[in-house]
């Protein structure tokens, strides 16, 4: 299975972003997605896991299945919350032994705003983990263009953040819709002597008031005015609006070097499909 770490510095990457099912009916929405973006020949997708570390069976059981029946590979998220050593290591050499050799090492979101539990608190911990295993996991870790929501001040979080990055393979970022934070966050970290990938995360706003909601815990900007705009459209109109502004936004990040694009997909195909499209000819496949 392709390591993402060899995908990039070549033709610019073009992913997907999933969370796991809640129910069947779910399940089976997530399933018809799939089978729709893997039309479009992904170059990997990744697979979240639940609020409070809740969920790592179900994400390790759906890439696990992504990995065996389809051409691309799949990124498993993998958080601090709740793990002790012993269980991080046993899910690894679960991911080793089906053939998943990508990682993305998060602190992740303790519920409730509590302190993070287990034996990890930051995901630069968890990065170490991943490392050593013997797998030799490509690893990915997050980036918040915007500044973490817990972090102090912008100076030491681009600091924590070029010590944790340099020790990984690459970046994905959280969403975010001005261009220039993007451009910002790679020239901080170049300043800090980091030049490792990051991928712009990209987020179609066909929830409006949802999205709104998660911009508020990540610490992402809203454009008001997009979303007014598409507060007042409704189905495929919304929707093909949506995925037109994701993708201006997409071309200009990839105009500016972006080693690709990671869509969030909600777990829902139109709005990437028409994304996707519009990218052609700017990304790659795997």
């Amino acid at each position: 299975m392709t390591r993402i770490a060899h995908l990039l510095g070549h033709q610019p990457t073009l992913s997907f972003e999933f969370f796991p099912p809640a129910d069947e009916v779910a399940a089976k929405q997530l399933d018809d997605t799939l089978d729709e973006l893997a039309g479009l020949a992904p170059s990997f997708v990744s697979v979240t896991c639940g609020v409070g570390g809740d969920g790592h069976d179900r994400t390790r059981d759906i890439v696990t299945g992504i990995c065996g029946d389809r051409p691309f590979p799949a990124m498993a998220h993998l958080t601090c919350v709740g793990h002790t050593r012993q269980g991080v290591a046993a899910l690894l050499d679960d991911y080793a032994a089906a053939g998943v050799v990508n990682i993305l090492a998060l602190a992740g979101d303790p519920p409730d705003g509590s302190a993070i539990s287990g034996d990890f608190r930051y995901a630069s911990e968890l990065v170490e983990v991943v490392r050593a295993h013997p797998a030799n996991f490509s690893v990915g870790v997050a980036a918040h263009p915007e500044v973490h929501p817990r972090s102090a001040d912008r100076v030491s979080d681009r600091r924590h953040l070029a010590a944790k990055l340099n020790e990984a393979d690459f970046a994905i970022t959280q969403f975010f819709f001005n261009p220039s934070s993007y451009n910002r966050l790679c020239n901080e970290l170049a300043d800090l002597g980091c030049h490792q990938p990051v991928i712009p995360g990209v987020m179609p706003v066909i929830w409006p008031k949802s999205i709104r909601r998660y911009a508020a815990m990540n610490g992402s900007t809203v454009p008001e005015k997009l979303f007014s705009d598409l507060e007042a459209l409704s189905g495929p109109e919304r929707v093909s609006a949506a995925a037109e502004a994701a993708a201006e936004l997409s071309r200009s990040l990839l105009e500016a070097n972006a080693p690709g694009i990671h869509l969030y997909t909600l777990n829902r195909p139109e709005a990437s499909t028409l994304i996707a499209r519009e990218l052609s000819g700017w990304v790659g496949t795997c």
